[in-house]
């Protein structure tokens, strides 16, 4: 005769053929969806955290130089190609440039100058002046990467523009 794991338990129980034997609740929590519903929203916020950066679109020049690491939210000054200019996205009239940046940066805070590509120089020598008149030291001016190199094959540009060069 055969002897099976629950007699040798069931010492004081009513033995029964055909019952099973009770099981006790499984209290242990799964966390395998949760995780990977944390996956997928973190990789859903890392994608789109970079598209929700909103300002005045322009045609930044290329320019070689790196990007800046230090992020401390600094006020933008854009300036566009019919001469607009944005105090962050606020539209603000040159005369009243000045005291417009008054009323809202402090002097130490860093102040990126965004100017399109095709905006006339003299206007934006003008904000940058009026920029440096306030006070403000830590201007910096913003460009896309991946443009000309100073010393990179100058045969793109046009003849009037390199019969200039060689005067």
């Amino acid at each position: 005769m055969a002897l099976s794991a629950n007699d040798a338990f069931s010492a004081g129980r009513r033995r029964g053929r055909g019952r099973r034997a009770r099981r006790a609740a499984l209290s242990e929590i799964n966390v395998t969806p949760l995780v990977d519903v944390m996956l997928v929203l973190l990789i859903i916020f890392m994608i789109s955290a970079p598209l929700l950066t909103v300002g005045v679109p322009l045609e930044l020049p290329k320019t070689e130089a790196a990007a800046m690491q230090d992020q401390n939210e600094p006020l933008t000054v854009s300036v566009k190609a019919d001469g607009s200019i944005f105090l962050n996205q606020i539209q603000v009239p040159f005369s009243a440039f000045s005291s417009a940046l008054r009323d809202v940066a402090t002097p130490g805070r860093p102040i990126y100058v965004r100017a399109d590509g095709r905006a006339r120089y003299a206007i934006v020598a003008q904000v940058m002046a009026s920029l440096s008149a306030s006070g403000f030291a830590k201007i910096n001016l913003i460009t896309d990467s991946g443009g000309p190199s100073s010393d990179a094959d100058r045969s793109d540009r046009p003849a009037a523009a390199e019969r200039e060069l060689r005067r």
